[in-house]
């Protein structure tokens, strides 16, 4: 599941900046970017999930989608929780000046990508075939 991947890379980020704290971004606006970011992802997550909801399809990643959600923050991305998720994450290690931590994020963007998205867009493409290759022409897959 997505979120524990999240909490592993998140807590990988604060062991290394309890531990081995190294370096700083600065006192102020890493804090403050930090803070948006989290604040912006946890938005976005939120956003995803009531659209989801609305169509009455599944927010659970390996299950098979009823409808394709092209509405709402879907028109901008097609994977807005994965983007939160991301954010999220970049926002934590900003805040918590975790430094060495900052290459987690292209790795969690890989391994999301990877282990995530890939199959969930085979099965979307799969089951909504005309559907989804619209939509994946109009809509990028990260922002």
């Amino acid at each position: 599941m997505p979120p524990v991947w999240l909490a592993g890379f998140a807590a990988l980020a604060w062991w290394q900046k309890t531990w081995f704290p190294r370096g700083s971004f600065g006192p102020v606006w890493a804090d403050l970017l930090g803070g948006l970011l989290v604040g912006g992802g946890l938005i976005l997550l939120g956003l995803a999930i009531f659209e989801m909801r609305r169509h009455r399809t599944t927010v659970i990643p390996h299950r098979n989608a009823d409808r394709l959600v092209t509405s709402g923050i879907f028109k901008r991305s097609r994977n807005p929780i994965y983007l939160g998720d991301t954010m999220i994450l970049a926002g934590l290690i900003l805040y918590w000046d975790a430094v060495l931590a900052l290459p987690l994020v292209p790795v969690f963007v890989w391994v999301i990508e990877k282990r995530f998205i890939v199959p969930e867009e085979a099965r979307l493409r799969q089951r909504f075939t005309t559907a989804f290759a619209r939509y994946e022409r109009e809509t990028r897959r990260w922002v």
